[in-house]
């Protein structure tokens, strides 16, 4: 049988971040970050929370809201960030211990903000594969609040915390996700990074004085690179399951920015009537983007059976994805 989305659950932490504090962190005029960016307040984690934490609770919504599904029947954990709680063991098994679950396959994908359409691909892919499987939890979670150099305009305006989650499990026929295209171009691995803190250079005196333990960006190049490549791996997604962007429905874009939203949205042909922001009021929420996303717009405005529904991602890397599905 066909697998598709059957729970989504989100989590942001209480703490807000207005561009009043952003405006003093980095010397910028409030008016200007909200004109270039869109984005008028994100969350942040208290100190001493974890990614795996986050990503729990937006499971554990996932589950409230969704009565007929239980943790017990998950074969299969995938959980994207670029924030792990540390280097190792994954975050997902993290998670997996915070919710009492033991004894299935957990581990983490990293694409940077495309992080949860690659694990999406992965978990529907081995779902497939196996018709007496359960149902996968996929998430998406990141902390950017721990890597940001406040000083930063280029980036602390953007970023904030947060978790999406979706469970994936068998559909009837005609339903469920069709397509998913993934892709990555490692020439521009420099354009998105953390430079230091790992095996490339390490997190010393030195690389930490020099802020290279900070999370940078060169904001110009990728949103060229988002306009360009998300288009293609679209075009690619809807011509494998037959559609138009005409026939869609609803599209979930990653929310770098809501200026980026609404740029990729025209790029596409799409009205921004379909488009759900979540950027203005929790910013860009990284490899949660999308599934956060999804969760808050269920709330305000559910997806209907049938719908067509896209996602279309770009994150670091760099990477990019689309996935195409319809809702059941």
């Amino acid at each position: 049988m066909p697998v598709g989305i059957v729970g989504v659950g989100a989590h942001a932490p209480s703490r807000v971040i207005d561009n009043d504090q952003i405006s003093q962190w980095a010397d910028i005029p409030k008016e200007w970050i909200a004109e270039r960016t869109g984005v008028l307040t994100r969350r942040y984690a208290e100190p001493g929370t974890t990614t795996s934490e986050l990503a729990a609770r937006a499971v554990e919504r996932l589950f409230e809201g969704s009565p007929h599904h239980h943790r017990e029947q998950v074969s299969l954990t995938v959980l994207a960030t670029s924030t792990p709680d540390q280097p190792q063991p994954a975050t997902a098994v993290r998670m997996q211990r915070l919710l009492h679950m033991h004894g299935t396959p957990a581990f983490d994908v990293n694409a940077v903000c495309s992080g949860f359409v690659y694990g999406l691909s992965v978990a529907h892919s081995m779902l497939s594969t196996d018709p007496s499987a359960g149902t996968a939890l996929v998430v998406g979670a990141d902390m950017y609040s721990t890597i940001m150099d406040r000083s930063d305009r280029r980036t602390v305006s953007l970023f904030g915390d947060g978790a999406g989650a979706v469970l994936l499990g068998q559909v009837p026929e005609g339903y469920g996700i069709h397509a998913t295209r993934l892709y990555a171009e490692g020439d521009g691995a420099d354009l998105v990074e953390v430079a230091a803190g790992g095996t490339r250079e390490v997190a010393d005196e030195a690389a930490r004085g020099a802020g290279r333990h900070y999370f940078r960006m060169q904001g110009r190049s990728v949103k060229e690179y988002a306009l360009q490549i998300i288009p293609k791996v679209v075009d690619d997604v809807l011509s494998t399951a037959g559609w138009t962007a005409d026939d869609l429905d609803r599209v979930f874009i990653h929310q770098g920015n809501a200026r980026l939203v609404e740029s990729v949205a025209a790029e596409l042909g799409v009205d921004m009537a379909k488009v759900p922001l979540t950027a203005p009021e929790f910013g860009n929420t990284g490899a949660a983007s999308i599934p956060f996303t999804l969760a808050h717009s269920q709330l305000e405005r559910p997806l209907r059976r049938g719908d067509k529904v896209l996602f279309a991602t770009v994150g670091g890397g760099m990477t990019a994805g689309a996935a195409a599905l319809t809702w059941y």
